[in-house]
């Protein structure tokens, strides 16, 4: 077992390693056993991070021209779809050069704005780099002087595959073999943002001058249900609206609507860019704030302190009472939203409860929402 730990949360976390460190050792270990003839036990690798990995080899044949074996994926207590998955890579000789290709299980790139072109296999390039390293050790090690043919499968990727983001991003037949470090952190926050960004690349590279960032399941099936049309234009952010803002900015999109649940968006209220209830809180100081302003009574507004949830704090209000709170909530949201891109692109926010049948908008969202919809016309 792999014995690499983070703290997170106060917890102890076991890492793991990528399906790109899988990948790669596997390669290593069959490129040996191809010059050598030999069985390879364990392949040590040192992944991009610095962390030498030594993993054991499984399933391993020696043909006539080939070699091939597995490396399991161990996700550590990041646990995920991949988690536990038999990576193979199989090596041939070539007269020159390094070729590396996908098999069974690994999807093929469908849109641009990824990492490799579209029509490649989703081999991300730091794991392809680790491969060609891996495979160059074993000529080293054994005096071989000419080419290696490498190809990557994973069998069931591309049922494991439906558990993960690639179909939403454009990666069909099997998962994807990643990884820029090597090694996986439980609650890796770079991890989740690297998602967000490689989706609104996605999205860019398609044409996209608006981005629509949706918050979870709730934002996704808002969309779905009231505005279908902009579900060609929406990543989800998850709690990382900060980050997802700064990715708008950077990869040029002219525009950011951010669409989620009132539950979580009050939070912005306050400025607070990661939504997570273990970040920060205030949902209902924000509430008691801007329903101050409203004119709200020092009474109901004690009563709002005083909830759990943000329909709960709502529900207190009467009509007008709650219009008027929304449209300072709205206002406050909207000033956050631009002082984190400096006025840089224009944003808006469209925020919703299911429960009580109302959405609440800052000023510029009905346009971006228009302005989307005119060019997926």
């Amino acid at each position: 077992m792999f014995e690499e730990y983070v703290s997170h949360g106060g917890r102890k976390l076991r890492c793991g390693y990528t399906t790109g460190s899988c990948a790669a050792a596997a390669a290593g270990a069959a490129a040996e056993m191809l010059l050598c003839g030999d069985v390879v036990g364990e392949f040590q690798l040192v992944t991009p991070k610095g962390i030498v990995l030594s993993l054991e080899i499984l399933d391993p044949k020696i043909g006539e021209d080939f070699a091939s074996c597995a490396v399991r994926k161990d996700g550590g207590d990041d646990i995920d779809a991949t988690d536990g998955i038999l990576v193979y890579a199989e090596v041939k000789k070539l007269p020159c050069g390094v070729k590396i290709t996908g098999g069974e299980g690994v999807g093929k790139v469908t849109r641009a704005g990824l990492d490799r072109p579209v029509g490649d296999f989703a081999i991300n390039s730091v794991p392809r780099k680790m491969i060609e390293e891996s495979v160059l050790k074993a000529a080293e090690k054994s005096g071989y002087e000419s080419g290696f043919s490498v190809r990557i499968s994973v069998p069931n990727g591309e049922v494991i595959a439906k558990k993960t983001y690639n179909p939403r991003m454009g990666i069909e037949g099997g998962i994807s073999i990643i990884g820029t470090t090597g090694i996986v952190e439980p609650m890796s926050r770079a991890a989740l943002v690297d998602t967000i960004r490689a989706e609104a690349k996605m999205r860019r590279a398609a044409g996209g001058e608006g981005v629509v960032l949706m918050l979870g399941n709730y934002g996704e099936s808002f969309i779905s249900e009231k505005f279908p049309f902009l579900e060609k234009c929406s990543v989800k952010c998850s709690n990382f609206i900060g980050e997802a803002l700064d990715i708008a900015v950077e990869l040029g999109f002219s525009s950011v609507l951010l669409v989620g649940h009132l539950g979580k968006l009050t939070k912005l209220g306050a400025g607070i860019m990661n939504t997570h209830s273990r970040e920060a809180d205030g949902r209902m100081e924000v509430l008691a704030a801007c329903g101050l302003k409203a004119g709200v009574s020092a009474e109901k507004l004690s009563k709002i302190l005083d909830c759990v949830t943000v329909d709960a704090a709502l529900a207190l209000l009467s009509d007008g009472e709650r219009e008027k709170t929304l449209e300072i909530l709205s206002r406050r949201v909207e000033y956050y939203l631009n002082a984190r891109v400096q006025g840089s692109i224009k944003t808006a926010a469209i925020m919703f409860s299911d429960k009580l049948k109302i959405i609440a908008k800052t000023e510029l969202a009905d346009g971006i929402v228009e302005e989307i919809e005119r060019v997926n016309r």
